[in-house]
């Protein structure tokens, strides 16, 4: 056994991943923590699975930069994609970075989103009627992707009747950010982001003639700037506040439907642990961090050494792509006892499905409310709901999540 993961890890290609990678990741995971916790792939990227080398990496800004410029152009050329992809929050650094961060924290404070949990309790019970008039469920469509889409568009205040293509959109936008991208796939994605470019400028038109409540409605707060635009006049410019509309959407979408997709498949896996939080309900908090590092919605992060440095025993070059694990990570046991193991009373839980240091999650207690909300109440609503067919994942490394999961509920 100890040869073939040696082997696995050996022959481990990031560009070159197979059905059963897909299917389960884990097992090469191991094997590249273990044998070759800082991997050289074909292509000279450097890709890292051990939990303490990724936190280094997180928190080391001077040296590893989240700016994908030089990385993207190849990637992408002259193209919506890339000019989205480089001008979002997530990929790039202070005092970008900073600027928009800071806005967009200022509508998710925790009192902002205290004042969500009626509205999420209502739409997540509305979801539960409707799967209980249609006695059956397909889990993602049914249920886990509604709920992101309408939470998000309440915060951007984007009209009910005109939700209906942001899911596609994030699905497109986001596909175009695996490791390999088809020419087809990047068709999709670049025209994801002209439609959505096109609808937010119709959006944003609007709301400056008629603006929103800068505490609740986050693209008023990005429209007006830092303080209603009083701390030194500071605005987003017009491309900025365009593209991180669509990072808002794309970052609390996908990832937040996996959580939710991927919890309730766990607890079905696992009879014992989902019992356990029947009669427990009040451990809901715990087993969703549980879910958030058992299989982490976001799999991959991504930065580029700035200068020559040191990681895990291995000098890198300055200017060296890192691809940073999150799944490996989670379930490296010197930072987790027994990783493989479900444990929804899990303590402590310091996975990195958030990432950590200044590129941690903006959204991260939005997404744990709608994860605690939408599981507890699906659970306590559909107790014996079963996986009744084959879950079909969507063929992504990055986003590890299910495209559909049929569902009876019992």
């Amino acid at each position: 056994m100890n040869a073939d993961a040696k082997e696995l890890a050996a022959s481990f290609d990031l560009e070159k991943l197979t059905p059963e990678f897909y299917d389960n990741p884990y097992p090469t995971y191991r094997a590249l923590r273990e044998n070759e916790p800082v991997k050289r792939l074909p292509n000279g990227t450097v890709f890292l699975t051990r939990y303490d080398d990724l936190v280094t990496t997180y928190k080391n800004t001077k040296s590893f930069s989240s700016d994908k410029k030089r990385e993207f152009a190849p990637k992408y050329g002259n193209t919506p994609l890339y000019e989205h992809h480089t001008t979002s929050l997530v990929f790039n650094d202070p005092p970008a970075h900073t600027r928009v961060r800071r806005l967009i924290m200022g509508a998710l404070s925790p009192r902002a989103i205290a004042g969500m949990e009626a509205d999420l309790i209502k739409l997540v019970d509305g979801l539960l009627d409707a799967i209980a008039a249609k006695g059956s469920c397909e889990l993602i469509e049914d249920f886990a992707a509604s709920i992101p889409i309408e939470v998000i568009g309440n915060l951007l205040d984007v009209p009910h009747d005109e939700r209906a293509p942001l899911r596609d959109w994030s699905l497109a936008i986001l596909g175009a950010l695996e490791p390999v991208v088809s020419p087809e796939a990047a068709a999709r994605g670049n025209k994801a982001v002209k439609d959505f470019l096109a609808y937010l400028e119709t959006l944003v038109a609007r709301r400056r003639g008629k603006p929103g409540n800068p505490e609740r409605d986050v693209l008023t707060r990005l429209i007006q700037g830092e303080g209603n635009g009083e701390e030194n006049g500071e605005r987003l410019t017009e491309k900025e506040l365009l593209h991180n509309c669509i990072f808002l959407l794309n970052a609390g979408h996908e990832t937040t439907t996996n959580l939710i997709g991927n919890g309730l498949v766990a607890l079905d896996r696992h009879p014992d642990q989902k019992q356990r939080l029947i009669d427990n309900p009040d451990m809901i908090k715990t087993a969703v961090e549980e879910m958030l590092r058992y299989e982490s919605s976001n799999q991959l992060g991504n930065r580029m050494t700035t200068e020559r440095v040191e990681l895990g025993g291995v000098m890198l070059d300055a200017g060296t792509s890192v691809t940073l694990c999150i799944g490996a990570a989670n379930r490296d046991p010197a930072q987790f006892p027994d990783p493989e193991s479900f444990d929804i009373a899990r303590t402590p839980n310091r996975h990195l499905a958030f990432a950590t240091g200044a590129h941690q999650c903006a959204g991260m207690a939005l997404a744990r409310l709608e994860g605690a909300i939408a599981i507890s109440r699906f659970l306590a609503r559909f107790p014996n709901y079963a996986v009744n067919g084959r879950p079909v994942r969507g063929g992504r490394v990055r986003f590890r999540g299910f495209l559909s999961v049929p569902c009876a509920i019992g």
